[in-house]
């Protein structure tokens, strides 16, 4: 209907969601009548972010949170309870995608990815799916995944493998928990343009400011994948206009390893 926002209401927990994807879901969930709380570990860009979506008329929060940590992973969720009674959206953003192949990838790395990529996401929806089932109530839980979970670039194996297992853990998770009306998807996002992405082009690429421009010719659409579009997405899956939709991972974009060769 005419007026009608697709979050109007909903508590809405972004993990991660203090930059990039996840603060561009946050701004796309606060526009549909959510009130979001976003994590991060640094305080001045979260707090900064919620600034920008109160002033626009919506309700944020911020919770400092090293989501590296389970415990923290799943207080992010619990503090969101406290706070509001309730939780009935998670998303998980938060994501590492520092370079290690096969060859060169040390088990500090490996686990640190594991740790932001695949553990984090565990705890929260764990914590999340036991309040919404504690109080019987139907919710949306949405994982930031990687085309990379298909295989990915050499330079980015530990990455692949800790997409690779949320893909499978969605599927798990939205399986053991549809009779529970908990809907539960994935996203698998391509290469995107975002201030993390340019960091992680000059410091392990050597880019300059024309690497944008050069990505974009490289993909099939002629455009990296953008944060708004993305995030629009993300919200729909999110709402009761995505329907019954449950324990699918949907691959964002044209390319299959979501990066460069």
């Amino acid at each position: 209907m005419s007026g009608e926002r697709l979050l109007d209401g909903k508590i809405v927990l972004v993990n991660g969601g203090s930059q990039g994807v996840g603060a561009g879901i946050a701004r796309a969930a606060a526009r549909e009548g959510a009130t979001v709380v976003v994590t991060g570990r640094r305080e001045e860009v979260g707090e900064a972010l919620v600034a920008e979506v109160t002033a626009a008329g919506a309700k944020a929060a911020f919770v400092r949170a090293d989501l590296t940590d389970p415990v923290q992973a799943r207080g992010s969720v619990e503090q969101v309870v406290a706070a509001y009674g309730r939780i009935d959206c998670l998303v998980n953003s938060a994501g590492l995608t520092s370079r290690g192949s096969l060859l060169d990838t040390t088990p500090e790395l490996f686990d640190a990815h594991m740790a932001i990529n695949l553990r984090a996401p565990f705890f929260a929806m764990q914590a999340a799916v036991a309040d919404l089932v504690a109080r019987g109530e139907p919710g949306t839980i949405v994982n930031i995944g990687s085309e990379c979970a298909h295989g990915g670039p050499p330079h980015l194996a530990p990455y692949s493998a800790a997409k690779a297992g949320l893909a499978g853990l969605t599927r798990n998770a939205a399986h053991a928990h549809r009779w529970d009306r908990i809907r539960i998807n994935g996203l698998n996002i391509g290469w995107t343009d975002t201030e993390g992405e340019d960091v992680i082009q000059r410091a392990f690429h050597g880019a300059d400011d024309t690497w944008r421009a050069e990505a974009a010719r490289s993909q099939p659409m002629g455009k990296l994948g953008q944060v708004d579009e993305i995030a629009d997405f993300v919200v729909l899956l999110l709402s009761d206009r995505s329907g019954v939709v449950t324990g699918s991972v949907i691959d964002w974009g044209p390319t299959v390893f979501g990066g460069q060769d």
